[in-house]
C-alpha cells in the first residue's frame, strides 16, 4: 500500500500514526473520483491507473473522505508534491513554503496499519475486504 507523509513543521518528526492516503478537498461541481485523481497527481506527481475501485467513505476531522484504490508501481524517490505556505516560525511574519507531502513509501498491510493515521485505519479494513473478495473471485473484472 502506498502512503504519503504530510509535509510541514508539525509533521516533521512524526512517523507512526502520521501517514495518510493521498487526499484533498473536492472543488465545487467536482466528482469525488475526479478529485481523488487530481489530488493524487498533485501530491505525488504519479500517473493514476483509471481502473480504480472505491473503497468507501469515512468522516475524518469533520470532513467526508472517499477513498479509491488502484494498482501502481511509482518509485517513492520520484515523488513530487505541490506546496503550501505557512507562517513559520509562528508569529514571525515570515511565510515559508513547504511540500504538502514530504515523502511517500510502499508498506505491507501490517506496516501500513502502524503508519496510517488512526482516523484512516478503517480504509485498511476496506482494502483488506476488497483484496480478499478479489482472491476468492467474487469481484468481476472491470
Amino acid at each position: 500500500m502506498f502512503l504519503v507523509h504530510p509535509g510541514g513543521p508539525f509533521w516533521a518528526k512524526k512517523d507512526l500514526g502520521s501517514w495518510s492516503i493521498p487526499k484533498g478537498e473536492y472543488e465545487p461541481g467536482e466528482e469525488p473520483q475526479e478529485a481523488a485523481v487530481r489530488e493524487f497527481k498533485e501530491e505525488t506527481g504519479f500517473p493514476v491507473n483509471r481502473n480504480m475501485r472505491e473503497l468507501g467513505v469515512l468522516k475524518q476531522a469533520g470532513k467526508i473522505v472517499t477513498a479509491w484504490c488502484f494498482e501502481g508501481d511509482g518509485d517513492p524517490a520520484d515523488l513530487v508534491s505541490n506546496t503550501f505556505e505557512l507562517e513559520w516560525p509562528p508569529r514571525s511574519g515570515r511565510m515559508t513554503e513547504f511540500p504538502e507531502v514530504d515523502r511517500g513509501d510502499w508498506f505491507s498491510m501490517a506496516a501500513a496499519r502502524e503508519h496510517i493515521l488512526k482516523s484512516q485505519a478503517p480504509f485498511m479494513d476496506m482494502l483488506d475486504r476488497l483484496l480478499n473478495q478479489q482472491k476468492q473471485g467474487v469481484m468481476s473484472k472491470v
